[in-house]
């Protein structure tokens, strides 16, 4: 295909799936360039003029990844971002890192506090658009695996209490079987059916196996 002919294809949405998005940032045109350029029917941009506001958003509403700038008045992006990583339901939230800083530090800082990516301006959206699309994927396997992690963990620990009911109730059982068969004297013992040798085993390996399962 000649360049030409590649840009006469069809324009394509990069975020074509339901996505809401958090633009954190005090540059106005930024933001107003973020929601023209990664907006799409899929995905819904909103946007926060510093870290205040966009904690409070965050708090408040459902999104699905944060694009954090660095420097804003009353919160910082590196504050923000401990932030949402300090509570409970935004723990998870994917956030990017969308500023004009790129030394090692900054960088550095970033993703020791958490950050899924790190963006510097200024910005070529259509790249973004890829790297967010990435990103949210990412996220979403890793919830998956959270998900299913969580899920193995609780019929395992179903399974163990089972197994603990199984114990206490078996144990009494077979405590009560053993009372009994040890209450026959020794002259009886010898004129005993086989089958009464053969619970007692049946009772000690039982009971064997209930100690075994407890620990």
């Amino acid at each position: 295909m000649t360049v030409a002919e590649h840009q006469k294809t069809a324009w394509s949405y990069v975020l074509d799936e339901p996505t809401r998005i958090l633009v954190a940032d005090d540059d106005p045109i930024l933001c107003e360039f973020a929601v023209v350029h990664l907006s799409s029917p899929a995905a819904v941009i909103e946007t926060a003029p510093d870290g205040t506001a966009a904690l409070a958003m965050l708090k408040s509403g459902h999104f699905d990844i944060a694009l954090l700038d660095i420097a804003m008045p009353s919160i910082d992006g590196f504050s923000l971002l401990q932030e949402i990583r300090a509570e409970t339901k935004l723990c998870h939230l994917p956030v990017m890192i969308l500023t004009g800083l790129e030394d090692i530090a900054s960088i550095d800082r970033a993703y020791a506090l958490g950050a899924n990516a790190f963006v510097t301006k200024p910005v070529n959206w259509r790249l973004l658009s890829y790297r967010i699309r990435y990103v949210l994927r990412n996220s979403r396997l890793e919830q998956e695996l959270r998900r299913a992690r969580s899920e193995a963990e609780a019929k395992e620990a179903s399974y163990k209490r089972m197994l603990l009911g199984l114990e206490v109730e078996y144990r009494d059982v077979l405590k009560s079987i053993l009372q009994r068969t040890n209450g026959v004297t020794a002259i009886n013992r010898e004129t005993a059916s086989a089958a009464l040798h053969e619970m007692k085993l049946l009772a000690d390996a039982a009971l064997a196996r209930c100690d075994s399962v407890a620990r």
